[in-house]
This record gives structure tokens, C-alpha cells and sequence, in this order.
């Protein structure tokens, strides 16, 4: 084995050679980093870095100069933890600077603990194992969908790989493995996923709690399998080659070792989530042919590992020539500027007859279809609700996306409530796709990680939640939603919407269609609202204000402040009490109402000189910060139970006559 002692004939070294030492400055880096910063993961990048060296150097085809270029193969490190792995990587391709890497899991350093996207060449934030494979799967499906778009004369303007790095943990979480199946039936063949099985992890090895055979369970799916020395370089490079080819999904099963290439710590799991003790370092270092010293770095290893750039240029360039050629046909350049570089256009709403009583999900069906008219990059479905959240209309429309069926705009996802929002994020990461999912409110609870993980990226995913109260009635408890609006809206930066009638619906619909760095859920009724008298342009104005009066008076003595189908209860409770000013304000949603300017919210929620009464159908914690201390908070503060909606609403006050009653008697208590 070569050492740091010969480096001035490294130029006249085998590529073998070469390729082995420069795993071996990589190993050395990331020992460094993790104990530099006290804090990390060591066993699971030593065991995957001959995978992804490999992938990096020879197989991943990417823009030297700019990590945004769309038609970039993408690589997903589903093992978020062994994010160290990733910053060495991304050092040696010019993303990161050596000072980065000393500062890994420091404040406002490019190098957090796991990986995050805002990180130059970071495809996805990762670390809640399992979700980068249903990111992955989501993006190799955006490839296929935007590529079969996009195909002019035989040029594939966006035809790439997606590759994800899994371990033994991700395939552990059941997340990956529903996100496997879909991308097997969808035939996703230029999905490439390198199992790193190295059978440890926090708590020991796997078998104490895994006999599975993933390559049987992967099998069934109906992905290609290969399993090989995960450490053989050969083998690495002719598995991808062979996956790149099959014309299925494939998983490159590598058998390898926990902390590969240390001292005396090999295979065992407690080099898993912690640093290596320095002696251990130094004696893996001599092991490896390295020096002593700590991020050491030849820049003839860098260069090595950067062989190929400029044989990557050149073919970037020669994409951009052709591009430029094809965006000379009007149509063509039509279609990049609205899905590519994201150009909405104006979009032309559905028409509602008024007066009439329409549910808001079917409201918002009738909103996909006209939108979906506009936007030939509305992809997306429901997990087995289609009649129910009103997506069959699309479904029927424009088809589902299936291995013989490239033009499909639907996906049937089945009932895979969270692989169904992983891929979503997938697809919007992909960028080019709006990606849209709908389930009943109650199952977000099975979507939340991904919704999570979605609000943490800042991407433009709309979550269709149906069937959002007590009035979902027969079916009981378990699926009438309390606690879920206001979970939902604990999420930092995912914008709740909860509209009211069907034009609310239509406008936010089109709010999330425009939230370009957020994502969105509309929760929505079962049950039929009226639909509101006035101009879908008036009402416009006030939804994009997140709140907005709907019931104006001179001086209001009662501020009714409601959402969704308890906007009509509050506007009949106001018509009924005749002898009282009441003001009802419609807040579709907070996240927006919140960003008003204080004269305006003051102006819709005044602070003083009337009492304010909130009204929603789930639990009332949160609504202290509009109604105050002194106001009344009606609400549902208890589990529903089995009956039909309309007997669930006098049985829990909702009528008219029972909110009317409830407020009469908190007036009277303060005269």
C-alpha cells in the first residue's frame, strides 16, 4: 500500500493506488472533523466511503461550477448521520472549503450535524432516517415526469440518475420500505440506492433486533438486486454500471465493516455516534499510510478526485448549446420558462354558482381541474382516497402515472400516507414538479415527519386534508380530527389553510400554488357550506391577508372570529342576535394574518371595546392569542364519537342557538 511518504511520485502511481489513498485521506478527514467537534458520527462514513468515492469520481454527472444545473444526477445520504461523509465530499468537489470542515456541528457553520439543503450541493436535509429514500423516490420520479415532458427529437434535456445512500437503520424504518415498493411498481429505473450493510448501529449490532433479508424484501418489490464486497472498488464500479442499465430500480447491496480501516475498532457499533479517541486516530492514520497531522490534504488528492471535471464541463456545455437551440421553438421555451424557471402564469378560477351548500373538498377537486387546465407540472394524488378527497375527477382526466404510462399525471399512491409526503418533498426538491397529496386531516398525524421535513426545506408542497372536523360524523372517534389543525400549525413555516366556502378555496389553493418557499395544507369539509355571495376577487383580497371581515358593523360589541365551516355558523349567530353589534372575521389562515401590519390586524381583531369570541371545530388551545384572556373560546376540547354529523352538532354545541346561548350567558356573567 502506498503511503504519504511517497507522494512526489503520486503521478506515477497505479489509478488503483490512487484511487485507495485518496479513500484513505477521506477517512482521515472525517476522523478529524468528528473529533475536532467532540461530537458526530465515525463508523458509518469509514464504512461507506469506498461507495461513494467511487459514485463521486466516476459515475455522478454534475456541473463543476454550479450545483443547481437541473439536469444534475442527484445524490440523496439518506443516513443523514453520516453527514461528515458528504462535507468531505463536497470539499474535494470545490463546494466546501477546509476551514468548513473544522467547524462541523458549530454554529452558523456550512457543515450542521446533518445534512441541510441550503448547504451548496446538499440535494436534501436528512438525519430522520428513512425519509431520504422516499426523497430520492420522489425525485426519480420528477426525472421520468420531466423528462418525458421535455424529450425533443430524441434529446434528453433532463434525463439523470438519482442515487441515495441507505443503512441498515433507513431500511429499518418503514417509510423506505412503502417509498421502495411505489418506486418498484412505478418502474423507476434510473433510481440507484447503495445499501451500506455494515449490521451495526447505536445500540449494537442488528441482529439483536433485525433477521430480515432485504435482498428477498427488494425482490419482491420488484427492484434488481446486487450484492458485493462494499469495499471493492471494482465491484462498486461495475455494480453501477450494471444498475444504470436494468430497467428497474436498483440496490447495490454492499456487505461491509463498521469503522473500516481503523486501528483496532473495526466493526464495532461504538464508533457509531461518537468520535474516535485520538490514540485510535493516530494509529488508524499510520494503518492508512497517513500522517499524524490532523486534516491533512495533498493537492494532488484533490486534483485526483476532481479528474473529471473537466470532461463534466464540456458535456454541461455542450447540454447548454443544445438547450439554447431547442428554446428557439416558441412552444418549447413557453414550457421551460413556466415549469422550469417556475414563471406562473395568471390562473383563471372556477366558477362556483352561489348560494348553493358545497362541500370545500369538492371545491377544492373543481380547483385542481381548472388549475391542473393551466399548470402541466400539477403532479400528485391521494393515499387510496380518491373519491374522497376529491381528486378521482384529475385521476380520470389526465391518468395515473404507471411503468407504461410516462404521461400520467396522477399517483395512486395506496394507503402510504408518509411515503406519499416524503416523495412529494422528493419531487418539489427536484424542482419543476408541484407535487400534491390529499388523505383525510386525521392521517396527517401518519404524514407529520414529512411535513416536517418539508416546512424545514422551505418547499412548495400542497397537502390536501379532508374530512376536517367532527362532521366526518358515522365514522367515529378515530376519524374525526380535535388536535390536528392546531398541531399543524405549530410547525414553523407550513402555512395552514382552513377555508371557509368554496371560493375561500379556490384562492388558497392558488396562495399555495404561488407559496413558492413554503408548504401548504388545506384542510377541508366533508360537509356542505355555502358559498359566499361575493366576488371571488373581493374575497381574494381579504384570504391573502390570512383574515379578513366578512360581517362588517359600525361599533362592534361582539367579534365573532371563526375558520372554515364555522364561518357560516358565526354569520348565522350574527344574523340571529339582532340586538347585538357582532363584526365576523374569517382567518382562513394565521400563518399570513400574522405577517399583517399591527394597524390591520387591530382593525380585524380589535383589542379593545368588544368581546371576542372564537369558534372552530377542534381544541381551543392556541386561540388565546386572538381572543385574549377575557374572551370565550368555543371549541371541542374532548374526543368526538359516533354519530351522524348533524347530531354531533347539537350534541357539542354547535348549532346556531347553542353558540348564541353560550355568549348570552358569558355577557350576563359580567353585568
Amino acid at each position: 500500500m502506498r503511503t504519504f511518504r511517497e507522494l512526489l511520485t503520486f503521478n506515477d502511481w497505479l489509478k488503483k493506488e490512487k484511487d485507495l489513498f485518496t479513500v484513505n485521506v477521506i477517512k482521515g478527514l472525517i476522523m478529524d472533523g468528528v473529533r475536532k467537534a467532540n461530537s458526530g458520527h465515525t463508523g458509518g462514513p469509514l464504512s461507506s466511503a469506498d461507495f461513494v468515492y467511487i459514485l463521486f469520481t466516476e459515475f455522478l454527472k454534475q456541473d463543476p461550477h454550479d450545483p443547481d444545473w437541473i439536469a444534475r444526477d442527484r445524490f440523496v445520504l439518506s443516513a443523514g448521520h453520516e453527514s461528515m461523509l458528504l462535507y468531505v465530499l463536497l470539499f474535494l468537489s470545490g463546494r466546501l472549503n477546509l476551514d468548513d470542515l473544522k467547524e462541523f456541528r458549530q454554529l452558523h457553520s456550512k457543515t450542521p450535524g446533518h445534512p441541510e439543503v441550503e448547504i451548496s450541493g446538499v440535494e436534501a436535509t436528512t438525519g430522520p432516517l428513512g425519509q431520504g429514500v422516499g426523497m430520492a423516490t420522489g425525485m426519480a420520479l420528477a426525472e421520468i415526469i420531466l423528462d418525458s415532458l421535455f424529450n425533443k427529437n430524441g434529446f434528453n434535456y433532463l434525463s439523470h440518475f438519482t442515487y441515495v445512500l441507505a443503512s441498515d437503520g433507513d431500511l429499518q424504518e418503514p417509510v423506505a420500505l412503502g417509498s421502495a415498493a411505489l418506486a418498484a411498481h412505478w418502474r423507476l429505473a434510473k433510481l440507484i440506492m447503495l445499501y451500506d450493510s455494515n449490521k451495526a448501529q447505536i445500540s449494537g449490532q442488528t441482529n439483536r433486533s433485525e433477521s430480515t433479508d432485504i435482498a428477498t424484501v427488494f425482490e419482491g418489490f420488484g427492484w434488481h438486486i446486487q450484492t458485493i464486497d462494499g469495499h471493492d472498488h471494482q465491484a462498486i464500479r461495475e455494480a453501477i454500471q450494471k444498475a444504470q442499465i436494468i430497467d428497474r430500480p436498483s440496490i447495490i447491496i454492499g456487505q461491509t465493516v463498521m469503522a473500516k480501516g481503523t486501528a483496532s475498532m473495526e466493526g464495532d457499533h461504538n464508533t457509531h455516534g461518537s468520535p474516535l479517541p485520538q490514540a485510535e486516530i493516530d494509529a488508524s492514520k499510520e494503518l492508512l499510510g497517513l500522517p499524524p497531522e490532523s486534516f491533512f490534504i495533498p493537492d494532488k488528492v484533490k486534483r485526483h478526485f476532481q479528474r473529471g471535471f473537466l470532461n463534466l464541463g464540456n458535456q454541461v456545455e455542450d447540454w447548454k448549446k443544445s438547450l439554447e437551440i431547442a428554446r428557439k421553438d416558441g412552444d418549447f421555451n413557453q414550457l421551460w420558462t413556466q415549469v422550469i424557471e417556475d414563471i406562473l402564469p395568471e390562473l383563471d378560477f372556477p366558477e362556483f354558482d352561489e348560494g348553493i351548500s358545497l362541500a370545500t373538498r369538492k371545491a377544492f377537486g373543481a380547483t385542481l381541474e381548472k388549475f391542473a387546465e393551466q399548470l402541466p407540472n400539477i403532479i400528485g394524488g391521494s393515499a387510496d382516497l380518491e373519491p374522497s378527497n376529491y381528486t378521482g375527477g384529475f385521476a380520470k382526466k389526465y391518468g395515473d402515472f404507471q411503468k407504461d404510462n410516462r404521461f400520467g399525471r396522477n399517483l395512486a399512491f395506496g394507503v402510504r400516507e408518509f411515503p406519499m409526503a416524503a416523495i412529494l418533498n422528493g419531487m418539489a426538491l427536484h424542482s419543476g414538479i408541484i407535487p400534491f397529496g390529499g388523505t383525510f386531516l386525521i392521517f396527517s398525524d401518519y404524514s407529520r415527519p414529512a411535513l416536517r421535513l418539508g416546512a424545514l426545506q422551505k418547499i412548495r408542497v400542497i397537502h390536501e386534508f379532508t374530512h376536517d372536523s367532527f362532521y366526518v360524523g358515522e365514522d367515529g372517534p378515530t376519524h374525526q380530527p380535535v388536535e390536528q389543525t392546531m398541531s399543524l400549525r405549530a410547525i414553523p413555516d407550513l402555512q395552514v389553510f382552513r377555508p371557509a366556502d368554496a371560493k375561500e378555496t379556490a384562492i388558497c389553493f392558488k396562495l399555495a400554488l404561488e407559496s413558492k418557499n413554503n408548504p401548504s395544507a388545506l384542510l377541508l369539509t366533508r360537509q356542505g357550506v355555502p358559498v359566499f355571495q361575493q366576488s371571488i376577487k373581493k374575497i381574494e383580497k381579504g384570504v391573502r391577508r390570512g383574515g379578513y371581515i366578512i360581517r362588517k358593523c359600525t361599533k362592534p360589541e361582539i367579534n365573532l372570529i371563526a375558520t372554515g365551516s364555522e364561518v357560516s355558523l358565526a354569520l348565522k349567530v350574527a344574523e340571529n342576535m339582532k340586538d347585538k353589534q357582532i363584526m365576523v372575521v374569517s382567518l382562513p389562515c394565521w400563518e399570513l394574518f400574522d405577517k399583517q401590519s399591527l394597524e390591520y390586524k387591530n382593525e380585524v381583531i380589535p383589542i379593545r371595546g368588544c368581546l371576542t369570541v372564537s369558534l372552530e371545530a377542534g381544541v381551543t388551545l392556541g386561540w388565546e392569542k386572538y381572543v385574549g384572556q377575557n374572551g370565550i373560546k368555543i371549541g371541542l376540547d374532548h374526543f368526538g364519537t359516533c354519530a351522524p354529523g348533524i347530531d354531533l352538532a347539537k350534541e357539542f354545541g354547535f348549532t346556531a342557538d347553542q353558540v348564541e346561548s353560550r355568549i348570552r350567558e358569558f355577557v350576563a356573567s359580567l353585568l
